[in-house]
């Protein structure tokens, strides 16, 4: 097996551009003075409705985006949604987890196919649903309005890249601009993905998030505390949560990806023994299999974006949990009839 590391880019690189940064100063400088426009589109907000949803959803389901107007009202209810659940949220069984998407669209589409269309099945995502790939407006609005559509069969969790920083580098932010002619979508998604959970747990035994533990964590109790409604820090607990990786040495180390920390085997049995946890079942990670039991079982990492960046060449997995909470790791091919004409011919430098 192998696997992929990500490092977090160095702080003087990650405002890619003044004027992202600009834009989003101005959008917070100005938010009190929306006046009209804003109770239009809250006016909005409130009146999506099934039949509405139904239509986008399948319009989305076609790889096709929404209109800027209604992926605001989207994001707006979505964040009325989230703000509700907690940073540990409580999930059902049974329930497939899943990893990393990454934009992968057409993988996306061959997930559903595998493992079931939503609301037939539930559905645990793990974070990282932007960059990289080809359409991550497209994968992000869709699993965004499935959440709103089917909010108590979808649970979805904050990944490293679902922030501002990470997104002006990797290509959200340049797949915005240039589907809509501005950043507007990428500022409505950025200020979304602050109100993520940073992580989830399955019937009170697997516990799920994007990266792993921290060190300045040793209760589920102690993330319900966190404040998440922000911008990913560049250090601290909810940093961590995102960012670390399981190791084969003990104890913790600093991570090589500049940005959280490396824990061995007995650092992940203390935390479930404490925590009365079966699993930790993570993602961030991509393995040849698409998935890598670590720790004698005690964590599992899953990688949901077959052949990632369209060149790594391996599996992507899922995991289904049923509701006597056995496990089933599902693996699956990258989507067979993928139409890449719509790709730019010059390859931005995050693919290379």
């Amino acid at each position: 097996f192998f696997f992929l590391m990500i490092r977090r880019p160095p702080r003087s690189t990650q405002s890619r551009s003044s004027a992202a940064s600009d834009v989003y100063k101005r959008q917070v400088s100005t938010q009190s003075t929306w006046g009209y426009q804003f109770k239009f589109f809250k006016q909005m907000t409130n009146k999506v409705d099934v039949s509405n949803l139904d239509k986008q959803i399948e319009q989305l389901m076609a790889c096709k985006p929404l209109p800027e107007v209604e992926v605001r009202a989207l994001c707006d209810k979505a964040k009325e949604i989230l703000h509700q659940e907690s940073n540990v949220q409580p999930v059902r069984a049974p329930v497939t987890v899943c990893g990393d998407i990454h934009g992968q669209f057409h993988d996306l589409m061959e997930l559903f196919k595998i493992g079931g269309t939503p609301p037939e099945t539930n559905y645990l995502f793990m974070g990282d649903y932007v960059d990289r790939g080809y359409n991550s407006v497209e994968t992000v609005t869709l699993l965004v309005a499935l959440k709103v559509r089917y909010r108590d069969r979808i649970t979805l969790t904050r990944g490293n890249h679902e922030s501002r920083q990470i997104t002006q580098v990797y290509g959200f932010y340049d797949e915005c601009t240039r589907k809509y002619g501005n950043p507007n979508v990428w500022l409505y998604f950025t200020e979304l993905f602050d109100y993520l959970p940073l992580t989830a747990v399955v019937e009170g035994k697997f516990f799920c998030l994007h990266g792993g533990i921290s060190p300045s964590i040793d209760t589920l109790d102690q993330i319900r505390q966190l404040d998440r409604v922000q911008e990913v820090p560049h250090e601290g607990p909810m940093c961590d949560l995102l960012w670390s990786d399981p190791d084969e040495r003990s104890g913790w180390a600093i991570s090589p990806r500049g940005a959280g920390y490396v824990f061995g085997q007995d650092i992940s049995e203390q935390f479930n023994h404490t925590n009365n946890l079966q699993m930790i079942a993570r993602a961030h990670q991509l393995f040849k299999d698409g998935y890598m039991p670590t720790h004698s079982n005690n964590v599992v990492t899953i990688f949901s974006a077959p052949n990632y960046c369209y060149r790594c060449g391996n599996l992507a997995a899922i995991m289904e949990v049923d509701e006597q909470l056995r496990t089933q790791y599902i693996q699956f091919d990258p989507a067979p009839d993928q139409t890449l004409s719509h790709i730019p011919r010059r390859v931005p430098d995050y693919f290379l």
